[in-house]
């Protein structure tokens, strides 16, 4: 019987190498499936601000955009410099964001913010409170350690938080937001300028150029007859659903809304008011009391007069119904000159009746009775609360100058 020798099979390189690599592989999976990290030394926590109760206002966020500190994560070192990265992922109101650091020290905690990249076409849509889910996973030296999840209820864009009160009873006062409804670059102010330079009261709008106090006076007063004459009425729409306990919330109308509705409390009223003024040049104030908000500007350039406004008393004359009922010859009948004559002299009275004025001319002397009345309706109680108002410890009251507070607050556009 002939033996026949077969040749030794040979491992050919490329055979070889490919053998080679997925025992490596094999290896590498082998380890990477074993942490080196235990999730509970590092003890990674990520929480919203002890102020927000579990609620996010779009408003804060809008209005601060360049410092946002809603959230922020805790964990414990487990080495010495290991490398943090923090991701949180995407959702309808935000993008992908990442925080990472270094933990210089094995066994300190750290705790840093996490300044979320919103979406803020989003967040200005928000008109309905609804859920938000997001989630928050730890790496440690690029090993993922550990993940969080959080249910935030959004709260509208329209809901303004007046103070936040912390789990140990502090409270953070931030009517300062007003400051963010006083919207000076809206696009309809332009088309309102024209109109109430059409009014007739004023030529031009120059602010403080003048420096005469009774030409921003009138200035004033032009704005003040164009809100009588758009009709402006008084309508409270302060209460808010299911609101955060630790909270006082005030829902505010923005300024398209007051224009589009005609409908305004004092405080919608207030930013209407302001947005327009800060536009022709003029610094407007709002006064903040623990019930109520009024309107002040400014009637000089150093800023040493402070002319007051009582923007609710826009309300008290429907202008635009009262020319609604103007008779085939234009006039007033009795029955809507009595509802007037209140603001009226008899002289004027007189002036209409005999046809020496016109209805047009009669009305405007009714906006500068009722401009009058607005203007002394507040002062009693803004001298007795002036001291109140420099003083930051006096929570419930705030004097809110949006030329200075556009520095940190911007308009919610």
């Amino acid at each position: 019987m002939v033996r026949i020798r077969l040749p030794k099979p040979r491992l050919g390189k490329i055979t070889l190498l490919l053998l080679t690599s997925y025992l490596l592989l094999l290896t590498s999976c082998g380890t990477k499936s074993h942490k080196q990290f235990d999730p509970k030394k590092v003890n990674f926590t990520a929480e919203t601000l002890p102020f927000l109760a579990g609620q996010l206002y779009p408003s804060l966020l809008l209005a601060h955009t360049q410092a946002d500190s809603t959230f922020t994560v805790s964990v414990t070192a487990p080495s010495n410099n290991a490398v943090l990265r923090v991701v949180v992922d995407s959702s309808y109101l935000n993008f992908v964001t990442i925080l990472q650091e270094i933990l210089p020290s094995r066994g300190e905690t750290y705790t840093f913010p996490v300044a979320v990249k919103w979406k803020y076409d989003q967040l200005r849509q928000i008109r309905q409170h609804r859920p938000l889910d997001l989630t928050f996973q730890c790496y440690i030296n690029d090993e993922e350690v550990d993940i969080k999840n959080l249910r935030l209820d959004v709260r509208s864009v329209n809901e303004c938080p007046l103070s936040l009160r912390s789990p140990d009873g502090f409270i953070l006062d931030t009517r300062f937001l007003f400051a963010a409804y006083v919207n000076e670059e809206h696009p309809s102010i332009q088309q309102i300028l024209t109109d109430i330079l059409d009014q007739g009261i004023v030529a031009r709008f120059t602010g403080y150029q003048s420096g005469r106090s009774k030409d921003v006076t009138e200035q004033a007063f032009a704005v003040w007859y164009y809100a009588l004459n758009r009709g402006i009425s008084y309508s409270s729409i302060s209460c808010t659903p299911n609101p955060n306990p630790r909270a006082n919330v005030q829902h505010i109308r923005f300024f398209d809304e007051v224009l589009n509705t005609r409908q305004a409390n004092c405080i919608d009223a207030c930013v209407f008011l302001a947005s327009i003024l800060r536009k022709i040049g003029l610094r407007p104030l709002i006064f903040v009391e623990p019930c109520h908000a009024y309107l002040g500007y400014y009637t000089d350039k150093k800023c040493k007069d402070v002319a007051l406004l009582e923007t609710t008393i826009t309300s008290w004359v429907n202008f635009p119904q009262l020319r609604k009922n103007l008779d085939p010859d234009g006039q007033l009948p009795e029955k809507e000159l009595e509802k007037i004559s209140k603001y009226l002299t008899p002289k004027q009275l007189d002036d209409y009746t005999s046809r020496r004025i016109t209805t047009d001319q009669l009305l405007i002397l009714v906006a500068r009775s009722l401009f009058d009345k607005a203007s002394e309706y507040n002062r009693e109680t803004y001298l007795a609360n002036r001291d109140h108002f420099a003083d930051p410890s006096a929570i419930g009251y705030q004097q809110l100058d949006i030329q200075t507070l556009r520095q940190q607050v911007q308009p919610i556009n």
